[in-house]
C-alpha cells in the first residue's frame, strides 16, 4: 500500500502538507466567495442594478449572491463523483482553478451602464461557476486532511480546512476594507475590482502547495483493492439518504446565522438607523474572523474529547439564546458594543463549525465519503446559507429585526433536531466499511 512505502518521517511530512494544502486552498476559495458577498452588500446594487431603488437593488444583489449557493450542490455532485472515483487531490486542483478564473473575470466584468442587461446575466453565470467550485472544494479539502491525519484526532484534523473560512473572510473583507479606505470615492467605480483580480496570484500559490501532496492513504487502499463505486453519488443516495439529509439539516443552525453574522450584518449596521461606516463594518467582521481562527481548531480538538454531536448540539442551543440579544445590541449604535457583539456571535459559529466537518464526514464510508459528505454539506446552501441575507433583508423591511431573531431561533431548532438524529461516529474506525453496514459496489 502507498502509506506502507513511506517512512514515519515521510508520513508525518505528508500529514503536514495535507493539512497545509487543505487550509491554503480552502482559504483561497473562500476569499473569492466572500469577496462576492462583501461586494453584493456594498457595491453590486449600484454597478449592476443602477435603476433599482436601494431596497430593490440590495435584494437583486443578494439574489445573485444566493445563486452561488444553489449551484453548490451541483458542484458537490460533479466533484463528489470524481473525488470518489479518481481521488481527492485531482478534483481539488480543478476546483481551485475554476474558482480563481471565475473571480478574476468578475473583476473585469463591465457594468450595466456599459453593456446593458448582459452585465447582470454574466455576473450570474460567473457566480454559478463560483458555486460549483466551492461545492466541490469542501469535502475534498476535509478528506485530504482527515484521511491523512491521526485517526484519534479526526476532529482536529478535519477542522483545519474549516479555518479556511475565517482566513478567506479576513482576506476578502480585509481587501475590501483596504481598498475602500485607499480608493475613497473611486472604490465603487474601480477599487472593488482589484481584490477580484488578485485571485489569480493566490490561485498560483494554492496550486503550488496542492501539487506537492500525495493521495490519501485510505483512498489509495480503496483503489488498490478495486472497490471504487461506479456511480458514487447514486450509491450514497441509495444507501445513506438519512445521513445526507440530516447532514444538510444540522447545518441550518450554523450556516444560516453565519451569513447573517458576516454578510447581512454589513448592510444592517451601515443602514441609516445605525449609521456605521463601511470601513468600520468591514473591520468588525474581520476582527471576528481573527478570533474564529483560533476558536475553530479548538472546538475541533474539543470534539475529540467530548464527542462531536454533544458539542454541536450545544452550539445550536447557544444560537437560540443569542438570537434576540444580537440585534438588540447592534441597535445600540455604540461602536464598541457592535464590535464585541459581532465577535461573540462568531464564537457560537465556531462551536458548531469546528466539529462539523468530522461529524458529517464520519457518517460515510471511504468510497462514498467525498460525494456523501459534499452533498450533505452543500444541500444546506440552498435552504440555509444562500437565502439567509435575502430573507433577512425582506424580514427587516416588512416585519422588523425581531422577525430575523425568530428566523434564527427556528434555524437553531432545526439544527438541534437533526444533530440529535444523526449517529455520533466519533470513535469508530472509518477505514472499516463494515461499520457503515455496506460496502460500495
Amino acid at each position: 500500500m502507498a502509506e506502507s512505502r513511506l517512512s514515519a518521517e515521510e508520513q508525518r511530512s505528508q500529514i503536514r502538507k495535507a493539512a497545509t494544502a487543505s487550509v491554503v486552498g480552502t482559504a483561497i476559495e473562500w476569499y473569492d466567495f466572500f469577496l462576492y458577498g462583501t461586494a453584493a452588500a456594498t457595491v453590486f446594487a449600484g454597478v449592476f442594478f443602477p435603476k433599482s431603488t436601494p431596497y430593490a437593488g440590495t435584494l437583486s444583489a443578494f439574489a445573485t449572491y444566493a445563486v452561488g449557493f444553489a449551484a453548490r450542490p451541483v458542484g458537490a455532485a460533479i466533484f463528489g463523483h470524481w473525488g470518489d472515483r479518481i481521488g481527492r487531490k485531482a478534483t481539488l486542483i480543478v476546483t481551485l482553478v475554476m474558482m480563481g478564473v471565475s473571480s478574476a473575470l468578475i473583476g473585469v466584468l463591465p457594468s450595466t451602464a456599459s453593456i446593458g442587461v448582459a452585465a447582470p446575466i454574466l455576473l450570474v453565470v460567473l457566480r454559478i461557476l463560483q458555486g460549483i467550485a466551492v461545492g466541490g472544494e469542501w469535502s475534498g479539502s476535509v478528506l485530504l486532511s482527515m484521511e491523512w491525519g491521526d485517526q484519534r484526532r479526526r476532529g482536529l484534523m478535519a477542522s483545519w480546512p474549516q479555518i479556511g473560512v475565517p482566513i478567506g473572510l479576513i482576506l476578502g473583507t480585509g481587501a475590501m476594507s483596504l481598498l475602500a479606505a485607499v480608493a475613497g470615492d473611486a472604490f465603487k467605480d474601480w477599487g472593488w475590482r482589484v481584490p477580484f483580480l488578485a485571485s489569480l496570484v493566490l490561485v498560483a500559490i494554492g496550486l503550488w502547495v496542492r501539487l506537492r501532496v500525495m493521495e490519501t492513504p485510505l483512498f489509495s487502499r480503496l483503489l488498490q483493492t478495486r472497490r471504487v463505486a461506479k456511480l458514487p453519488v447514486v450509491e450514497v443516495l441509495k444507501r445513506h439518504p438519512k445521513e445526507v439529509v440530516l447532514s444538510a439539516l444540522l447545518r441550518v443552525s450554523e450556516q444560516m446565522p453565519f451569513y447573517l453574522f458576516t454578510t447581512f450584518v454589513i448592510t444592517y449596521i451601515t443602514a441609516p438607523h445605525i449609521g456605521m461606516s463601511e470601513t468600520f463594518a468591514f473591520a468588525a467582521v474581520t476582527c471576528a474572523a481573527v478570533v474564529e481562527l483560533a476558536a475553530i481548531p479548538y472546538f475541533g480538538h474539543l470534539s475529540d474529547r467530548v464527542g462531536r454531536r454533544r458539542l454541536y448540539a450545544l452550539g445550536a442551543i447557544l444560537l437560540a439564546i443569542i438570537a434576540f440579544p444580537y440585534y438588540a445590541l447592534l441597535n445600540t449604535a455604540i461602536p464598541i458594543v457592535i464590535l464585541l457583539t459581532i465577535i461573540v456571535a462568531q464564537l457560537q459559529h465556531a462551536m458548531e463549525y469546528g466539529p462539523q466537518a468530522s461529524l458529517i464526514a464520519e457518517n460515510f464510508p471511504t468510497g462514498l465519503r467525498y460525494g456523501g459528505a459534499g452533498l450533505g454539506y452543500q444541500l444546506a446552501s440552498v435552504v440555509a446559507g444562500g437565502p439567509a441575507p435575502l430573507i433577512a433583508t425582506w424580514l427587516l423591511h416588512d416585519h422588523g429585526w425581531q422577525a430575523i431573531s425568530i428566523f434564527m431561533v427556528v434555524g437553531a431548532v432545526i439544527g438541534l433536531a437533526a444533530t440529535l438524529a444523526l449517529p455520533d461516529r466519533s470513535r469508530i474506525d472509518i477505514s472499516d466499511d463494515a461499520a457503515y453496514g455496506a460496502t460500495p459496489a
